[in-house]
């Protein structure tokens, strides 16, 4: 009798391990498909496609133009403004401007005379990428270069580009060398070669701009009363063949 029960509670026991056994895996299976990577993949493809661009304004202001046009718009905002902010870096990392007049601009490289005992030289032997910005504030153009400044001290370039107003900038210290002319050994030339330039240029009217930004700010429109252009590569090559 005692063995019998013992058998019949071995044998529950044996059917009951089957059981949960059986139902571990039919759960385990029917789990599994909730798991597709590929529904996932497309909801995230999905949002990506449809999501609206972060900045409106530069993607609507953005145009594109043949380079003799956007080399010329580009030196009429230089024309109208004659004098660039200039930007170095000091080797604590501190970024220092200044206002310069070029002395010439062509084939788009950029001259300044300079006095080689300020500052900005010191900037310049640190690090030559510099920035040369112009601004209009009366039609709001505006035009941002991007480059590398080397320094001449050749006087045959000095004298290229002298005009008798530079000499008050240098003063004559009566001693015969630093004279405030060509040969005075303080003077020199920082040349900025672009690497890129990016201007933007005004398309409508002071009165047409003050409506579209109005207009914006009611309807939530984007204002572009302008166009964002770009001169950099191919561009840079022909300004120079053109001026050479």
């Amino acid at each position: 009798m005692l063995a019998r029960t013992a058998r019949r509670t071995l044998a529950d026991t044996r059917t009951l391990a089957r059981s949960t056994s059986t139902r571990t895996h039919t759960v385990t299976h029917t789990r599994l498909p909730t798991l597709q990577q590929p529904a996932f993949t497309r909801t995230v493809h999905s949002a990506t496609t449809t999501m609206a661009p972060n900045d409106p304004y530069t993607a609507k202001a953005q145009d594109d133009a043949s380079p003799q046009e956007k080399i010329t718009e580009l030196k009429n905002i230089i024309k109208e403004t004659k004098f660039g902010m200039l930007v170095t870096r000091s080797a604590d990392g501190q970024l220092h401007s200044r206002a310069m007049a070029p002395a010439s601009h062509k084939g788009l490289v950029f001259q300044f005379i300079a006095n080689t005992d300020s500052g900005k030289f010191d900037e310049l032997d640190n690090d030559g990428n510099v920035n040369v910005s112009f601004a209009d504030p009366s039609s709001t153009d505006w035009a941002s270069v991007a480059g590398k400044a080397s320094i001449v001290k050749d006087e045959s370039t000095v004298k290229d580009l002298w005009n008798p107003t530079i000499k008050s900038w240098f003063g004559d210290l009566k001693d015969g060398v630093r004279t405030g002319e060509p040969g005075d050994p303080r003077i020199a030339v920082i040349q900025v070669i672009p690497s890129e330039i990016r201007y933007w240029v005004k398309t409508r009217t002071s009165l047409g701009q003050t409506v579209e930004v109005l207009k914006g700010a009611v309807t939530g429109e984007t204002a572009a009363p302008g166009h964002l252009r770009v001169i950099s590569g191919s561009d840079l090559e022909l300004a120079r063949k053109e001026d050479a």
